[in-house]
């Protein structure tokens, strides 16, 4: 229809304006500050996630299609070839390292956060991709390991047991509740229960109590699990 068209086109030229708007304004803050964009967020920016998250999407808003190959490649970089990535950008943008020392500090610290969180990523899919295993003995030594932090009191009876469901397991095999986050779920639970104890064994508690039956402590945790993953 006419009024399809009209919007398609008034979109078009709303983009093109904003472009060609966005260019010439880097061009003029180029020429005022002496700097390019990247140079822009390492300098005006603390080290820290914010500096970061921009850096990775400055391919998105680079001009030139070389720009864009080599920062795109940058963001995925082995992290033993972040430091000549960074030669390779400078020199890419004509940016003199010698007047320039810190830029490749800040540069590097930035690229190092980024392929260190998207490595993270990579690991924590891989977890959550590996279903539980009860042939594998590691996975057992970890799920008992699990019982006799929050359990260290009460022996176990055997690998299929009600018990497990006094710490919050919907059934007498605990693996059936990992089917949704594998061994992420498991991993998650264990470090809990090993880094703060305490607070672990005073949900257990409360997750006991009447009023709070329906909030068993393994289940819920797999649950938070599952949100986080999301």
């Amino acid at each position: 229809t006419d009024l399809s068209v009209f919007r398609a086109l008034s979109q078009f030229l709303v983009f093109v304006y904003c472009s060609l708007l966005w260019r010439g304004l880097k061009f003029i803050l180029r020429k005022v500050t002496g700097r390019c964009e990247l140079q822009r967020i390492c300098y005006n920016n603390k080290h820290g996630a914010r500096r970061s998250l921009k850096i990775g999407t400055t391919p998105n808003i680079s001009d030139s299609r070389n720009n864009k190959t080599l920062l795109r490649s940058a963001l995925s970089v082995d992290s033993d070839r972040v430091e000549k990535t960074i030669d390779d950008i400078m020199a890419l943008k004509k940016i003199n390292p010698d007047t320039n020392p810190q830029l490749g500090v800040s540069l590097g610290a930035s690229l190092l956060q980024i392929v260190g969180y998207r490595a993270l990523l990579m690991q924590v899919e891989k977890l959550r991709r590996e279903a539980y295993d009860c042939e594998n003995q590691e996975h057992e030594e970890m799920l008992l390991k699990l019982w006799k932090e929050l359990r260290p009191d009460t022996p176990l009876s055997g690998r299929i047991s009600k018990q497990w469901c006094e710490i919050g397991f919907q059934g007498s095999d605990p693996k059936t509740d990992f089917r949704g986050m594998g061994l992420l779920g498991l991993h998650n639970l264990l470090y809990f229960a090993e880094h703060d104890k305490a607070t672990a064994l005073q949900m257990l508690s409360d997750s006991l109590q009447p009023k709070h039956n329906d909030l068993p402590q393994v289940h819920c945790g797999v649950g938070q699990t599952v949100f986080n993953a999301g």
